[in-house]
């Protein structure tokens, strides 16, 4: 076996694992982003339900020892 035959055994192997792309087109990446925003969408809803849960101040004028004061409230982690 020569390295030609080598090369066009290889280059076949490739066309053949590469069909599988034609067959499945741009619909794998229509799901991969279609998922990707109901992930982010779900992600904004806990962390909106996890900021309205907090009793972190959201003013910075508000922010001096709210960590003391309010240490027999419940945190977050």
């Amino acid at each position: 076996m020569s390295s030609t035959d080598f090369f066009y055994a290889l280059n076949d192997l490739f066309q053949k694992l590469f069909l599988f792309y034609d067959v499945v087109g741009n619909y794998f990446n229509n799901i991969v982003i279609v998922f990707g925003f109901l992930g982010f969408g779900y992600w904004m809803n806990l962390q909106r339900k996890f900021n309205a849960a907090s009793n972190v101040p959201v003013e910075i004028k508000d922010n001096k020892g709210w960590y003391k004061e309010n240490a027999d409230k419940k945190q977050l982690k």
